[in-house]
């Protein structure tokens, strides 16, 4: 059964590596379980009903990302957007959260609209390959910078921005020698390298850096003030229609780029591959709708999926594994719990590193592609954003080569989300 639902064989794959790299992707990601309903607990909504919200829409939209596109990706509520969700518009702008739940709601019908019209399969093709290549390195850019600050290993710093944290404190020593782990068993060929360095990072930091044990499973608390409670009304009130493009914009360019960020690296995108790509649009375009209703900021697809494709994910075997996890933890919260930031860091911080290699792909003779592939690659970490590295690599793409009188060859999609980014970025600067 799960030979004919997955195609394991057809993807040189099998069960075993499939749960090991479902496994290694939801403990990667399982922070969000808690860091969810914190971010969004500060705009005022309620604490445990956003923990089963988080649970629930990011199994069920993992599930359909694995059943549906056969993909190794999953979702969950994104980070970032939550951010904005709960620091600029309920704290900043002064909208009631339910009002900035139906925005996400809009945003999401518009995003399932534009996929069902097959516009978002317009964009995705119309993305030039040193873009695409850039996309992907960018992605490891940033999930170096997420890494080595959950480390412990970089810090903010007023004077120079980032600087080296404070090497002494157990759990960046601790993150140092995961890392060793990983890269050694993983040259030595060990399955399930990553996994096996996140389970003896947490293991030791019960030894050495004071994490406790909180017990193994606990019961749900109810979701009922937060299911159906958007507010459609409030979200079309004036002023509102530029944080429902925010939204969109977001979601439509981080999740696109995640999701073929993490599918060339599994092998996805090849020709005979590339028709499922659209479903895997459609799959988190429906769990952004799903996640307004119950009660949490939009869903999306995750850098994290990286690091089980690095253990050999390459079907959605892998992310109907993580949507079991996650459904389990509605009930396993505790557990769950017990690994720490600085445990899943060093696996992802691997991971990062070996993104880096497609940048040998690129035609490096040619300027015109390949400094927009630089800017998009290096805007991601440094904005901490992979929307805002998107659109600064198609506006610098289309730029250069208009000037170098070389337009034809920009595909017409280009030139369309490049002036839309640019009216936006020129929009926002007038509202400052």
């Amino acid at each position: 059964m799960l030979e004919r639902l997955f195609a394991l064989k057809e993807h040189g794959t099998n069960v075993r590596t499939e749960i090991l790299a479902g496994v290694t992707t939801f403990v990667t990601m399982a922070y969000i379980i808690f860091i969810n309903p914190i971010i969004l607990g500060d705009a005022g909504m309620p604490h445990g009903a956003v923990f089963v919200a988080t649970c629930i829409v990011a199994a069920v939209g993992t599930l359909i990302m694995g059943l549906y596109a056969n993909y190794p990706i999953a979702l969950a509520p994104g980070m970032g957007l939550n951010a904005y969700f709960a620091y600029v518009v309920v704290l900043g702008m002064g909208y009631t959260w339910q009002a900035a739940l139906g925005a996400v709601f809009i945003s999401g019908s518009l995003f399932l609209l534009v996929t069902l019209l097959k516009l978002r399969d317009i964009i995705v093709n119309g993305i030039p390959h040193s873009l695409r290549i850039a996309i992907t390195v960018g992605i490891g850019l940033f999930l170096a910078i997420i890494s080595l600050k959950s480390a412990g290993i970089i810090k903010g710093d007023k004077a120079t921005l980032v600087t080296l944290g404070d090497l002494h404190k157990p759990e960046v020593v601790l993150s140092v020698i995961g890392f060793l782990i990983v890269a050694v068993l993983s040259v030595r060929k060990v399955k399930g390298a990553l996994l096996i360095g996140i389970l003896a990072v947490t293991v030791m930091s019960f030894l050495f850096a004071g994490n406790t044990f909180k017990g193994i499973v606990s019961m749900p608390p109810s979701i009922e003030p937060t299911l159906f409670a958007l507010d459609i009304t409030g979200a079309l009130s004036g002023g509102f229609l530029n944080v429902v493009l925010v939204f969109f914009l977001v979601e439509l360019f981080d999740a696109t780029g995640t999701l073929m960020g993490v599918a060339r690296r599994a092998g996805l995108l090849t020709p005979e591959r590339q028709g499922r790509l659209s479903r895997a649009l459609m799959a988190d375009s429906g769990a952004i709708f799903l996640g307004s209703l119950l009660g949490t900021s939009s869903t999306t697809a995750y850098l994290e999926s990286a690091s089980g494709v690095q253990e050999g994910g390459r079907t959605g075997l892998t992310a109907v594994t993580v949507a079991v996890l996650f459904l389990a933890a509605l009930f396993i919260s505790p557990l769950a719990g017990a690994v720490p930031a600085y445990a899943t860091a060093p696996a992802l911080f691997y991971v990062a590193c070996l993104m880096l290699r497609d940048l040998v792909e690129l035609d490096w003779e040619d300027t015109t592609e390949v400094i927009p592939a630089c800017v998009t690659a290096l805007l991601m970490p440094f904005t901490y954003s992979i929307a805002n590295g998107v659109s600064f690599g198609f506006i610098t793409y289309a730029a250069l080569k208009l000037l170098t009188g070389r337009a034809k060859q920009v595909h017409p999609v280009v030139w369309i989300i490049a002036a839309v980014f640019l009216f936006k970025f020129i929009h926002d600067t007038a509202s400052h």
